[in-house]
């Protein structure tokens, strides 16, 4: 029996109709996402620590490289000041050193600040004077966490790390940067610096830029002599 042009069009229809309500949508959703992170870390204490019981000391949080990370903590004996540390020198501050356990991975940000406050809690540190530096990988760690933690730090210094410029309207204005970079360093060039610290001078910040001519991607062996940037950090206070 024939099918009428009219049937033929309802079924049609119909058929559209199926097709279209079997296309997925847009669905909303609720799922609690937990992440968890190890961190192995250096702790330094002040010689004088034990023997002033009532005094809170400053801490600097100090962030390696990529060529630090994994799972040998001695590696973090090879750069910055944990390597100063291994040569002998002493600081009047806390240094807190952890390892990113992740070759390939950025820092873990809100790892190392929970890891921060844990050590804050347990030992005599004076949270006006916390001072944060890092280089490379963990100089972009660095400009990281003073946009998503404006007013924790009292200075940060960073060699040597890369950041988009757009970081400079998030950071606190009351925190002085000190930023140090080669100028032939072939890995993260030296405009990424000289960029960021020219627009912060443009907003008012209290920044400044140390080049280190003919220098390539290893400024922090020069950096970290600086005898003046441990005393910078010592002139500041939140």
């Amino acid at each position: 029996m024939a099918i009428s042009k009219s049937v033929m069009s309802l079924l049609l229809l119909a058929i559209c109709i199926s097709a279209c309500s079997a296309q997925p949508g847009l669905e909303s959703g609720r799922r609690e996402v937990l992440v968890s992170e190890t961190l192995e870390y250096y702790l330094y204490f002040p010689p004088d620590y034990d023997q002033n019981s009532d005094v809170k000391f400053p801490l600097l949080l100090f962030l390696h490289g990529g060529g630090e990370s994994g799972a040998d903590l001695d590696l973090l004996r090879e750069n910055g000041p944990p390597k100063l540390l291994a040569e002998g020198k002493e600081f009047p501050f806390l240094i807190l050193a952890p390892q990113n356990p992740h070759k390939q991975q950025w820092w873990n940000v809100r790892a190392v600040m929970m890891l921060l406050e844990s050590v804050r809690a347990e030992h005599r540190v004076d949270t006006n004077r916390l001072y944060l530096t890092g280089l490379s990988r963990g100089g972009n760690a660095c400009w990281e966490i003073a946009t998503q933690y404006p007013e924790t730090f009292a200075a940060m210094a960073v060699v040597c790390g890369m950041t988009p410029v757009p970081y400079a309207h998030w950071i606190s204005k009351s925190m002085p940067i000190w930023v140090f970079h080669g100028t032939d360093d072939p890995v993260i060039p030296f405009s990424e610096s000289e960029e960021m610290v020219r627009k912060l001078k443009e907003m008012g910040y209290d920044a400044q830029l140390t080049a280190y001519k003919g220098v390539g991607h290893n400024a922090w062996e020069k950096a970290y002599q600086e005898e003046r940037l441990y005393t910078w950090f010592l002139s500041h206070s939140r």
